[in-house]
């Protein structure tokens, strides 16, 4: 059985990676491929390891039928560069981060997210954190957008 990883990354891990990870779990349980795509987050600064995903992004996230609620702030570890076959930043200043961290070879690894939703002038997902409750709106609507073309190019890949 084929096994993929993919990690989002944004910088604190509570509110962009880890909805896009669990619209990405949602979306990949919809699409009958648990068994063979493991998802996790993670954040480039320490600031709130151990920390729940923010209110805000649960209360959005929730709405849209997405659970946040088993998810709890991290830091990218060396490790990870390693083991996940997809590190998806979530915004250019978070993968630059990633880059300069990155063991040689792996940087092919690296993605924006936004890369996913060419249609879509985006490029990267704004940090909701300062702003109001239509940040983390807006942020859902980025991801699920992305979501689906990451899905989509994981599946042509992959031959799932």
């Amino acid at each position: 059985m084929v096994e993929i990883r993919v990690l989002f990354v944004c910088m604190g891990n509570i509110c962009r990676s880890p909805t896009a990870q669990g619209v990405f779990e949602k979306l990949v349980e919809e699409e009958g491929l648990g068994n063979h795509i493991r998802i996790d987050s993670a954040g480039t600064h320490a600031y709130h390891v151990g920390d729940r995903p923010d209110n805000r992004a649960t209360l959005a996230a929730s709405r849209r039928g997405i659970d946040l609620s088993n998810q709890q702030a991290r830091r990218v570890q060396q490790e990870d560069l390693a083991v996940f076959d997809y590190i998806v930043a979530m915004d250019s200043s978070n993968y630059r981060k990633l880059l300069e961290c990155c063991p040689p070879g792996n940087e092919v690894k690296l993605r924006m997210f936004m890369e996913y939703a060419p249609d879509l002038p985006e490029q990267d997902v704004p940090d909701p954190y300062y702003g109001g409750p239509n940040g983390f709106e807006r942020v859902l609507d980025l991801i699920e957008e992305a979501a689906m073309g990451l899905l989509a190019s994981i599946r042509q890949e992959h031959k799932l």
